[in-house]
């Protein structure tokens, strides 16, 4: 693994500590983020729902409220068409739950990720026409529903797209209203909205035009945990939602919420991180898209009985643990294809499938392939004659753009840069092999196979203080585009034996040379081999599946080492306190000694 400093120009840092009155370190993690001056620093380090940008900047806004707002005033029923992913399914939550409060009625679809595929759908659309419905949104999708679109048009219905997904070059769907920041023409400040942070978008647009501006507050909970499970840039817009809403979620009220916390062990009253959403809330929320039926989502959130909301909690629950499973076997099933096939391991981009495979899991499984192999990654699930994939990639490559690239092959496909989604029939598995491994070949090289680690700069232990920690803090929710601060401290010295835990995880006491900060008798200890040095004690550090690293590299008590840590807070009554949280380390001091510049 390459170690790579992040840029932060010395003079720009010493300017923002000065004009800001932030502490130097704090500083230099604003630059290398692209923060500079102290307005900026104050709104990222503070925000708040004065920083929401006017929903009326997304082109087709105006249209799009009139025609709610219409629909609600004659009690007209409204169709809103989602995606069965944590982000369609929060959507729909988030826009249904607006209209009702304003008075009207909304009904829903998420579609069947096996039995119907993503995307909206004509046969769909005609049935609502025949239901009587008069108005349709979509919410996460819809970008590329040309052929739905005229379906609509056909029959008379109102169509309100809102997506967030790349639009093809050649435009957007015909419809009364066409909502997404990246279309050509929109000139709205954040980009990077997930799905649900569009449909919040239109929400609030909708509480305030019908003079109930105090809702808007009351969806951020929900747009938070979407933001987060989406891995969109947590900058800007982002980050508002992301922080207000993680505040919000330390206090829910929701009986859905509050089952959900329960199913993912996460009650007690701490607070929430991104992490805790990230890991332990959206897998659970995205279990029921992936292996059965996503309406499960949203009746979680729109129960108001504890008891239901505690049953449907337990089922997100038990199908999690089925997606682990069958991830599981697909990434082993992978792993031997690869060890048993060096054409397909040397490929530039990896086009993996296989019988069987669910469909469901075939995106994290190519996540966890990119992971393992640095290499970009399709992952294949065939039945019968068609054949689904998802896709994920390195920084280096824009998988859409190679998808476009040999666009005959698919019956669809769509997503973004670094994650898609697509279909072709299994005959075209082959051709599509040999297309993405030469659009690959031609575009990257093999050092951009090689894993990097982005740090900030050299960080002393005798300087992991309470004081950091709680600097540190006040960049959380981290996220894509707002990373956790990485530090590098090398001539770092094992003062123990490591201790391996439950055989894939290690625990190390480490210290370094220099006076310890001492805070309490027994903190510093003399290195009988370095006579008059002095080494800190009492800085653990965890290692999360680094028990092999450790084992290979035969790092034992007394070595020196250099290690790449973050830091984390342990809350345990016996032995907590500041930590390390490791994320590499080596016997070879080969980093930077310097702050990053």
């Amino acid at each position: 693994m390459i170690w790579k400093p992040r840029s932060a120009e010395p003079t720009a840092v010493a300017r923002l500590a000065r004009e800001a009155n932030l502490s130097p370190t704090l500083a230099r993690l604003l630059v290398a983020r692209g923060i500079g001056d102290a307005e900026s620093a104050h709104r990222f380090l503070h925000p708040s729902l004065d920083h929401l940008h006017s929903p009326y900047a997304l082109l087709g806004m105006k249209a799009a409220v009139e025609r709610l707002r219409a629909a609600i005033e004659r009690q007209e029923r409204v169709l809103i068409y989602g995606d069965y992913d944590v982000d369609g399914t929060t959507a729909v939550v988030i826009l249904k739950t607006a209209i009702e409060l304003c008075g009207g009625t909304a009904e829903f679809h998420v579609p069947h990720r096996i039995k119907e595929g993503y995307g909206i759908k004509s046969d769909v659309i005609e049935q609502a026409a025949a239901a009587g419905i008069r108005l349709v949104i979509s919410v996460d999708t819809g970008i590329r529903a040309f052929a739905a679109a005229e379906t609509a048009q056909r029959l008379g219905l109102d169509l309100i797209v809102t997506d967030h997904h790349l639009p093809e070059s050649g435009g957007v769907p015909r419809a009364l209203a066409v909502l997404n920041p990246n279309q050509a023409g929109c000139d709205y400040p954040c980009k990077s909205l997930c799905g649900a942070g569009v449909a919040f978008k239109i929400a609030q647009a909708l509480v305030e035009n019908l003079g109930r501006p105090k809702l808007v507050p009351s969806f951020l909970k929900i747009v938070a945990i979407a933001t987060i499970a989406d891995a969109v840039p947590l900058v800007g817009e982002n980050r508002v939602f992301a922080a207000l809403g993680l505040d919000g979620l330390r206090r829910p009220v929701n009986p859905g919420l509050k089952a959900l916390f329960q199913a993912a062990s996460l009650s007690g009253g701490r607070a929430l991180n991104a992490g805790d959403v990230a890991f332990r809330i959206a897998p659970r929320l995205n279990a029921a898209g992936r292996m059965d039926v996503a309406t499960d989502v949203v009746d979680l959130f729109s129960t108001r009985d504890a008891d239901e909301a505690g049953r449907i909690a337990a089922r997100l629950n038990q199908l999690n643990t089925d997606r682990q499973q069958e991830e599981w076997r697909i990434v082993e099933a992978i792993d031997e294809l690869l060890s048993g096939s060096p054409e397909l391991r040397d490929a530039y981009c990896l086009v993996l499938d296989g019988d069987g495979w669910h469909r469901g899991v075939v995106g994290i499984a190519a996540t966890r392939v990119v992971e393992k192999y640095c290499r970009p990654a399709l992952v294949i699930a065939r039945d019968g004659d068609e054949a689904h994939g998802s896709g994920r990639s390195i920084p280096a490559f824009h998988l859409l753009e190679a998808l476009e690239s040999c666009a005959p092959l698919f019956t669809r496909f769509g997503g973004h840069a670094h994650a898609v989604g697509f279909a072709l029939p299994c005959d075209k598995i082959a051709d599509l092999r040999r297309s993405l491994d030469s659009f690959a070949r031609a575009r990257l090289t093999t050092a951009d196979f090689d894993p990097i680690l982005r740090h900030d700069g050299a960080l002393a232990l005798s300087d992991v203080t309470p004081e950091l920690f709680a600097a540190l803090e006040q960049m959380e929710p981290f996220g894509m585009g707002n990373p956790e601060p990485v530090f590098a401290a090398s001539g770092v010295r094992l003062l123990q034996p490591p201790r391996i835990m439950k055989e894939k995880h290690v625990r190390l006491r480490l210290g370094q040379n220099g006076v310890a900060r001492v805070s309490a008798p027994g903190t510093r200890v003399i290195d009988p081999s370095h006579t008059g040095r002095t080494w800190q004690r009492g800085l653990d550090a965890i290692g999360w599946r680094m028990a092999e690293m450790v084992q290979e590299q035969s790092i034992l008590a007394g070595d020196i080492v250099d290690v790449a840590f973050t830091l984390e807070h342990n809350d345990h009554p016996d032995f907590g306190g500041l930590e390390l949280r490791l994320k590499d380390l080596r016997k070879t001091a080969a980093i930077a000694t310097t702050n990053a510049s």
